[in-house]
């Protein structure tokens, strides 16, 4: 296995530039999820790595080799994509087998890599079935394992739990995380969802607009934002932000937080506009009557409770505990101020 190195990459279609300038280390054997919002050129990377779209500048290599100009199947690289692409009249065994028995592998060679490909993927029992026999996340496997039965050096996935229904995404997550541990190979997964993110990555790249916001471990991400962008993005419920004003050196006044937030960081000047961020889970219901419920979220073991501020902003704040308030109930929040993130007004981290 080996890893996957960009330098300076840039991706133009026309005179709209789209990947700007994008230099990342994927390192032998890790799972790197890129993630961001629709058209944030996530998918457009990943099509560059696996040379089904040009590099309009930069270079990217796999391993010691400069594979910038490579044809696809040169790369050693495996992809799978959100839709299946199984050929329907063929088995399971077929399907899997079909790219070495286009190249000319004995079929013995083809059989052994099959039956291993199989193993690890739990498919045994449904080799000899056709595809429309299957469940969604069955056909998902088979694709997978047709990735496998390749040996790439890389495997590539292009968001492809996205046609599944929750339940089997969270299966498939589970799946997809045990194939990493087991054959320990690098690979290179894309998402809208940060969820998947979190719970598979060794390491996010998390961008926006064809740039990278910050690279880092999924919980550097969240405990250490750089930025409002990745503060917001990473971790489910959003963090919350509301508008805030510096009143003096480690003091900021925001209404929609009831009055002034102590802090450590160091602050611009007084009267200058920042934002203030706390997570869900920070903020506690009190008792009072500042703070509308919009809707509760009553999930068992957890709530979420969607409020007002005076100011018109919207928070969330989660509970452990079954908070038995519902619509147009008036609440109070309470905070510890350590948990609060300030950003300034170009959206920076401020520390």
């Amino acid at each position: 296995m080996t890893g996957v190195t960009l330098k300076k990459v840039v991706k133009r279609y026309g005179d709209v530039q789209v990947i700007h300038g994008i230099d990342l280390e994927v390192k032998d054997g890790e799972f790197c999820v890129f993630v961001g919002p629709s058209g944030c050129g996530k998918s457009t990377l990943l099509r560059m790595v696996a040379g089904l779209e040009e590099t309009s500048g930069g270079s990217i290599q796999i391993g010691s080799r400069d594979v910038t100009e490579a044809d696809p199947s040169e790369r050693g690289v495996a992809m799978v994509f959100q839709t299946y692409a199984l050929y329907p009249h063929m088995t399971v065994a077929e399907n899997m087998g079909f790219g070495l028995k286009m190249t000319g592998h004995p079929k013995a060679a083809i059989d052994k890599k099959v039956a291993e490909a199989s193993r690890i993927l739990k498919l045994d029992e449904y080799l000899s079935r056709k595809p429309k026999a299957l469940s969604g996340g069955q056909r998902q496997r088979v694709a997978i394992g047709r990735a496998i039965v390749r040996g790439p050096e890389v495997f590539l996935f292009d968001e492809p739990l996205s046609n599944l229904d929750a339940e089997l995404r969270v299966e498939m997550r589970v799946e997809i995380a045990r194939l990493h541990r087991e054959i320990g190979a690098t690979m290179i997964y894309v998402t809208h969802d940060q969820v998947e993110a979190m719970t598979l990555a060794d390491k996010i790249v998390v961008l926006r607009k064809g740039r990278v916001e910050q690279v880092g471990k999924p919980l550097d991400l969240y405990n250490d934002p750089d930025n409002k962008f990745v503060a917001g993005f990473i971790g489910s419920p959003a963090m919350n932000f509301v508008a805030g004003t510096v009143a003096g050196p480690g003091s900021v006044t925001t209404k929609g937080l009831g009055g002034a937030v102590a802090t450590s960081v160091a602050l611009p000047g007084a009267g200058a506009e920042v934002s203030v961020g706390l997570r869900p889970q920070h903020l506690k219901i009190t008792a009072g009557s500042d703070y509308r419920v919009e809707m509760t979220e009553a999930l068992g073991g957890v709530s979420f409770v969607h409020v007002t501020a005076p100011t018109g902003e919207k928070l969330v704040i989660e509970s452990h505990d079954q908070v038995g308030v519902g619509m147009g109930d008036k609440v109070g929040i309470t905070f510890d101020a350590k948990d609060a993130m300030v950003f300034g007004a170009d959206g920076m981290r401020l520390r």
